[in-house]
């Protein structure tokens, strides 16, 4: 018994969804692009380095003040800021983050100083590159019996810490 196909003149089915039938290979170019470049840019925003540390110790060496810089990168996504924090070293808890400042450039001018054992200073100001802008975008006042203080450098004083 042989089969005989008939060949009918049937087009294909496809789906309104499919980017390639509704603009055939161009389409289809074009949404591949869309795709990569939004992968491209997502990878690209993670791009961060830590440009900066510093820390202070407590006179009765109960807390430890530490400073971060860092600088993001990416298209469109490039930020530099630089983020002070408060540890216990008594508790196993993580450190509190205290102050967040934000800059033009990848480092900033950053003084930390104890005046007493519950009372931190942070000096700051612009790096020395011209057109640096320094903004405190959150402060503290206490954290957990602590008084935090922050001063902005004048502008002779600007200059110093990194």
């Amino acid at each position: 018994m042989q089969r005989v196909l008939e060949n009918r003149n049937i087009s294909p089915r496809v789906s309104s969804a499919c980017p390639a039938a509704l603009g055939g290979p161009r389409a289809a170019v074009a949404v591949w692009l869309v795709v990569m470049s939004v992968s491209v840019l997502a990878v690209g925003c993670r791009n961060v380095a830590t440009t900066w540390t510093s820390e202070a110790t407590s006179p009765d060496g109960r807390w430890v003040a530490s400073a971060r810089s860092q600088q993001w990168g990416g298209p469109g996504t490039a930020y530099d800021a630089t983020t002070v924090y408060l540890k216990d070293v008594e508790s196993s808890r993580a450190p509190t983050q205290i102050i967040l400042f934000s800059h033009q450039y990848a480092t900033m001018n950053l003084n930390m100083q104890w005046i007493t054992p519950a009372h931190l200073v942070v000096t700051y100001g612009p790096n020395s590159k011209p057109g640096d802008r320094v903004a405190v975008e959150f402060q503290a006042a206490k954290v957990e019996g602590v008084d935090i203080s922050i001063q902005q450098q004048s502008g002779e004083a600007a200059g110093g810490s990194h």
